[in-house]
């Protein structure tokens, strides 16, 4: 199969997991070939506005091309090949979150020409618009800690009368804009003001109210899940004094296995996002007040870690991977 991978190489380091994916993608023998288009080609500009007819520039890879980060950009930049979007078989969107909603409408509303095909997309635009929201744990309050859709500042009071709570931005990803109120004080980028000097200027219904866990401090899980299938799981840990685990504020990130309960959690979630052509996704857990590890969120836009998690665990991840998305293709075609 074809595939064309599109993705943005001006945020790129030599961590991001496209390179490895891809390398292992193309030596697939199941692969007929593999093109990495970048948004931060300017050639691409019209593309990646909506003009969708227009040629995308890319990088081709041969089977004896070695995909590798580089600094320069110039691997895409340069890149002399172009096609037109509808010739592949596969786009696989490994596009950085966040969701860019006009391009992901225009991908998902696209009527190929005659002589085109319309190319299965991975992971679905439509889904990841639908998934991508806070608001989607909803679906899976058998899971999570106590949720809640603020709907009004008194309905935000209201559940912060009960415990504490953290107040996560709907469409925000990677730990930003969270808010931990507790006390009548809401903790701000590391700062305590009032809760009611924040009301003042906050808009509450753009967020989804978590009940605060008290064992946040052993760490947040995350696990790769691919096809319905869990590949692996690492766990983050706060560093010392601090609630929030991401590895960019201190945190450290380790090894872990998947709990029973965490099991049964993926073997619910997976089947409901696959519907919605969530192929790729990764569910962070938290350990809640009883011990159990709950669901606290959902990541299905262009997720990482792939290669970090096969270096972690000795297992083929990587090829894992390959072969999920193969095995979901093969299920659709």
């Amino acid at each position: 199969m074809q595939f064309l991978i599109l993705t943005d190489h001006t945020g790129h380091s030599d961590q991001n997991s496209v390179y490895a994916l891809v390398r292992k993608l193309r030596a697939d023998a199941r692969t007929s070939g593999v093109m990495v288009a970048s948004k931060g080609d300017p050639r691409n500009d019209p593309f990646f506005a909506g003009e969708l007819e227009h040629p995308v520039y890319g990088m081709f890879l041969g089977q004896e091309t070695d995909f590798q980060f580089d600094a320069s950009g110039r691997q895409f930049t340069e890149a002399p090949t172009a096609t037109e979007f509808g010739e592949q078989d596969v786009v696989w969107l490994r596009l950085p979150p966040p969701a860019d909603a006009a391009f992901f409408a225009r991908l998902t509303s696209f009527a190929p020409a005659t002589a085109q095909k319309k190319p299965i997309l991975i992971n679905d635009p439509a889904g990841i618009m639908e998934t991508g929201s806070k608001d989607f744990l909803h679906h899976f309050t058998d899971f999570t800690a106590p949720v809640r859709r603020m709907q009004s500042r008194d309905d935000l009071r209201e559940f912060a009368s009960l415990y504490p709570i953290v107040l996560k931005p709907l469409q925000e990803y990677g730990g930003r804009g969270l808010v931990k109120v507790s006390n009548g004080m809401a903790e701000v980028d590391g700062r305590e003001v009032p809760l009611e000097t924040w009301l003042s200027t906050a808009d509450p219904t753009a967020y989804l109210g978590m009940k605060f866990l008290k064992n946040v401090g052993q760490g947040d899980k995350r696990i790769l899940v691919v096809n319905g299938k869990i590949l692996g799981s690492s766990l983050r840990i706060p560093a010392p004094g601090e609630w929030l685990c991401n590895v960019a504020r201190g945190g450290t990130s380790v090894v872990a296995e998947v709990a029973p309960e965490e099991e049964t959690m993926i073997a619910a979630v997976a089947p409901i996002l696959l519907k919605k052509g969530i192929v790729i996704f990764g569910a962070d857990t938290l350990v809640d007040d009883d011990g159990k590890r709950v669901l606290s969120e959902l990541n299905t836009n262009s997720i990482g870690g792939f290669p970090q998690a096969e270096a972690q665990t000795g297992r083929p991840i990587l090829q894992q991977t390959i072969n999920g998305i193969y095995d979901y293709l093969e299920e659709r075609l």
